[in-house]
């Protein structure tokens, strides 16, 4: 499941992955008397106690505002806050640091995307998605649409989750302006052939952003094999803090791009005449950032740094095959939503006259999280035929007892519903 062309090499790489379990503190915790099988990774990982310690750090010692200051608290959060962007920049194999901003998740940065880049579209363009897509990567293109006059176009999926690649083919034309894609679907798991799909825009004339939030805990991610225009993730579905994410821009794009917002670090020079805007990435970041957060952000890029991630492809494989068996044999009337054969750690599901908020709630009385609902993905569930899913999503840190505390917890629901 790598995208990485060339290795970047990090010595003593972890691939023992129970042994890291003791990393998060928050496994360790009975949840209704009961040990917790934390399976909602999806929607937000936990955090290990390095991230912790370093977010703990920055307020006990460094708290004080960045670039602004000349004192030496000043000069240590700056520098902190400045080298977790280096990190961030290392981790995915951007060119410059000038090409990592930092926002609040993965949902501002594509906003920041559409609101600026998307300014240069016009009536008669269109903007190509698909029907696999987070809200958070089809209402800022609708909005941006309804501003331009330009057509929002959706790409269908097939039966089993996968993108329909001919019909995405049929779509993209010279109308084209825009394709935004998940690299991997929040709701099913689909991993999309995002390195092909750049590839086909490219060749159209149109730029890509990929949201690949649920890519970077389990990817290599490197933007320059890519050649993805845009790249946006959040921290805290990678093992850091929330309200943390960034938008990795090509350089010369950002450059031609106009400001998202206005004040703070984003100016040069103010006058009541005129502004001039500061230099990348400053210029996208303006206010007060959430430096705490952002350093806890480089935290969990180090961590992620230190781990075997072919190891981790072949752990969370064997954990989703594991679950998709159990399920399957032992939760009598379940049925699977998205079976494609290129899938990351997420099984969706619903159980025959089971809503999937009862299943929720029965399996978190056994200790065991996972989440429920449509998961901001509405037009999935419409193409599915149900309202809501069951979704269990696994994690670097997560077992086969995990798997099977919920397969108990499911026939459990069962029993209670069915007799």
């Amino acid at each position: 499941m790598s995208v990485v062309t060339a290795e970047r090499p990090v010595p003593q790489l972890k691939r023992d992955f129970e042994a890291l379990r003791k990393d998060f503190p928050a496994l360790h915790q009975l949840v209704h008397g009961k040990p917790l099988a934390y399976l909602d990774n999806a929607a937000s990982s936990q955090a290990p106690v390095q991230v912790q310690e370093a977010i703990a750090e920055q307020q006990r010692l460094n708290h004080a505002n960045v670039h602004r200051g000349v004192h030496q608290l000043s000069e240590r959060s700056t520098a902190a806050y400045e080298g977790a962007r280096e990190r961030v920049r290392r981790f995915i194999n951007a060119a410059s640091a000038a090409e990592i901003v930092f926002t609040r998740g993965t949902t501002e940065s594509i906003n920041l995307v559409a609101a600026s880049f998307g300014q240069r579209l016009s009536t008669g363009d269109e903007v190509l998605i698909t029907w696999l897509e987070h809200h958070s990567n089809i209402v800022p293109w609708q909005l941006a649409c309804e501003r331009t006059g330009a057509r929002l176009v959706v790409a269908p999926i097939r039966d089993d989750g996968s993108l329909d690649v001919a019909e995405f083919d049929r779509l993209l034309n010279e109308r084209t302006k825009i394709v935004a894609v998940a690299h991997v679907s929040n709701a099913l798991g689909t991993l999309n052939p995002v390195a092909e799909l750049v590839a086909k825009a490219h060749a159209a004339g149109a730029v890509v952003l990929v949201d690949g939030a649920q890519a970077v805990p389990h990817l290599r991610v490197d933007v320059a094999s890519l050649d993805c225009d845009f790249y946006a993730f959040s921290g805290h579905k990678m093992f850091g803090p929330t309200g943390t994410g960034v938008l990795y821009g090509k350089r010369a794009l950002l450059e031609t791009m106009p400001p998202y917002q206005g004040g703070g670090d984003m100016i040069l020079t103010v006058s009541f005449d005129r502004t001039t805007y500061n230099a990348l990435p400053y210029k996208f970041e303006a206010g007060t950032p959430n430096i705490t957060g952002v350093v806890g952000l480089g935290a969990a890029v180090d961590y992620l740094e230190g781990i075997d991630f072919a190891a981790l492809a072949a752990h969370e494989h064997s954990l989703l095959h594991h679950a998709t068996e159990r399920v399957l044999a032992d939760v009598p009337g379940v049925r699977l939503i998205g079976t494609a054969p290129r899938k990351a750690s997420v099984l969706s599901f619903v159980v025959d006259g089971i809503h999937p908020h009862d299943l929720g709630t029965i399996v978190d009385s056994e200790g065991v999280a996972i989440r429920t609902g449509h998961h901001c993905a509405m037009p999935v569930m419409e193409r599915f035929g149900v309202a809501a899913t069951a979704r269990a999503s696994f994690a670097l840190y997560n077992n086969r007892d995990d798997v099977d505390r919920l397969v108990a917890g499911l026939k459990k629901a069962v029993e209670i519903f069915r007799g």
